[in-house]
């Protein structure tokens, strides 16, 4: 089986997760600088075998754009272009920031660690992979 990549796209810094190749646990990949993803993705894909690709899709509460939304159907749409054939579908990312920030607390992390800042789109990626492996398993 191939693995199932999620991304938590910013601005700045894109968060990444993966599950392994039974598509049973996500875990946290990395964080990427968003103008070196394509980059980055291209790379990943050469060795690995990714069978989709899930990407948190901002909505306001009242299913609104917020002022993310444009930058993120951009890159949809770019990713598209380039890896034709790999399947990308959008999922809600609504609360995975906050839920992420929350997690790393419990865990317990230094002061210092918590301050990475690409820390909490790792943790959010990693959230929204594993809601949707436990809404392909219902």
């Amino acid at each position: 089986m191939a693995r199932i990549l999620s991304i938590d796209y910013g601005e700045k810094r894109t968060g990444l997760a993966v599950t392994d190749p039974l598509q049973i646990i996500a875990t946290g990949l990395c964080t990427v600088e968003s103008s070196k993803l394509m980059a980055y993705l291209k790379d990943y894909f050469a060795r690995e075998q990714v069978e989709l690709v899930i990407i948190g899709m901002p909505a306001n509460m009242d299913e609104s754009d917020t002022h993310a939304t444009p930058l993120v159907t951009k890159f949809v749409t770019a990713f598209k272009k380039t890896f034709l054939g790999l399947a990308i579908e959008e999922v809600d990312e609504r609360f995975t920031s906050k839920l992420a920030s929350q997690s790393i607390l419990k865990m317990g992390l230094k002061k210092k660690d918590r301050r990475r800042k690409g820390l909490i789109d790792e943790v959010a990626a990693t959230i929204m992979l594993q809601e949707y492996l436990e809404s392909i398993s219902n």
